[in-house]
């Protein structure tokens, strides 16, 4: 252990790590392209598509209108029969309506229909 402690103090105050050159630094926006491609690819895979559906929704919210059927973000599927400036009023089954905020509404739920009837098959026996 002694032997290592007087190697390593020979090492220190002999200079030898002195005369090794600092490295150079990287000039012009070289550094910055990595981060610069990392957040293209963040824009492009979530910020845009994001951005979209959003759009998408907001029109949807503007264009309601009695008849349509919609769900909300907590999952239930009504059909709307008043709409207001911050309200809309779902039936979600026969004398069963709701009274839930505009912005609660999730999406059409005619999406809905047709994918249900693009995936079913019927099976004859």
């Amino acid at each position: 252990m002694k032997v290592f402690v007087g190697l390593l103090s020979m090492v220190i105050t002999s200079g030898a790590w002195a005369d090794a050159t600092p490295p150079t630094p990287r000039e012009g926006v070289t550094p910055f392209i990595p981060l610069l491609m990392i957040f293209g690819v963040f824009y492009f895979l979530i910020l845009r598509p994001q951005q979209r559906k959003q759009k998408e929704l907001q029109k949807f919210l503007s264009e309601m209108k009695r008849g349509d059927m919609v769900i909300t973000q907590s999952g239930i599927i009504g059909t709307i029969k008043t709409v207001s400036e911050k309200f809309v009023t779902l039936e979600v089954d026969e004398n069963v309506q709701l009274k839930i905020l505009k912005s609660h509404i999730a999406e059409n739920a005619a999406s809905l229909k047709e994918t249900k009837t693009a995936g079913t098959k019927e099976v004859t026996a």
